[in-house]
């Protein structure tokens, strides 16, 4: 069964481009994103990973194929690729800071029902939502106005957002920047307790949280696949030490 949802679910894309007036943003890339894996996408500022995910959210234009479930998602608009169970964060958590966190649920919730009810009245709680909740830490603060919740409680709603979405492929973009140390582990944690069904691609900076909790590392340079592998093989590259772990480190040394 593992296998059949693996060939079911993975994110395959081939010769994917973004082209900017001539500025190839990113350059005939070559990627599988599995199920089950926390698949982080690293690489310096301007290296493309955030444009490779706006591509394959329908964000901007790109060339090439992201096969998933039988479809192109390059095909397609970017509420379409939000139905067909791919979703997004972005580095600033993008909730209504107004409305509850159980009512931010609610809302991503009904992204999947054919009427647009209203919100959900008091007290009764869909069963995606309840365990969404549970999943992500928030159920005591189901009440509370989402503005009033630290950083890394926005961020966690956002995922709870992309859970209630049944969102089977999941672009993290730097989730963990502005973190605490204690956020950062709680994160990693949660995002370990979801991954087994699902595909998760995290754009990241903190090679730290990188090292403890990636699967698999893609590393990017001018638009381009560097290399990939495990932490440990990626670690050894010598192209990656020279243009980007190396610059990295002297940054963590020296901030």
């Amino acid at each position: 069964m593992t296998i059949s949802f693996l060939e079911e679910d993975y994110l395959e894309v081939t010769g994917l481009t973004v082209d900017f007036s001539g500025f190839k943003a990113v350059d005939g890339v070559d990627l599988t994103f599995l199920q089950g894996s926390l698949h982080f996408l690293i690489g310096p500022n301007g290296a493309g990973k955030t444009t490779l995910v706006d591509a394959l959210t329908g964000l901007v234009q790109g060339t090439g194929t992201a096969m998933f479930r039988n479809k192109d998602l390059l095909t397609m608009k970017s509420h379409q690729i939000v139905r067909h169970g791919v979703g997004r964060t972005f580095q600033t958590a993008s909730v209504f800071e107004e409305l509850s966190v159980l009512q931010n649920l609610d809302i991503a919730a009904g992204l999947h029902r054919r009427t647009r009810s209203s919100l959900l009245p008091r007290g009764k709680v869909p069963e995606r939502v309840a365990e969404a909740l549970e999943t992500i830490g928030l159920a005591p603060l189901a009440h509370r106005p989402a503005g009033v919740l630290a950083h890394g409680q926005k961020q966690w709603l956002e995922v709870g957002m992309l859970l209630v979405q049944d969102a089977k492929v999941m672009f993290l973009d730097e989730t963990v920047a502005g973190m605490s140390t204690e956020e950062r582990d709680n994160t990693g944690e949660l995002l370990k307790r979801i991954v087994a069904d699902r595909t998760i691609v995290i754009i990241e900076h903190d090679m730290d949280f990188m090292r403890r909790y990636a699967d698999h590392v893609t590393v990017m340079h001018t638009g381009k696949v560097l290399a990939q592998g495990t932490v440990a093989e990626v670690q050894a590259d010598p192209r990656v030490q020279e243009v980007y772990l190396g610059t990295a480190q002297e940054a963590e040394h020296h901030g």
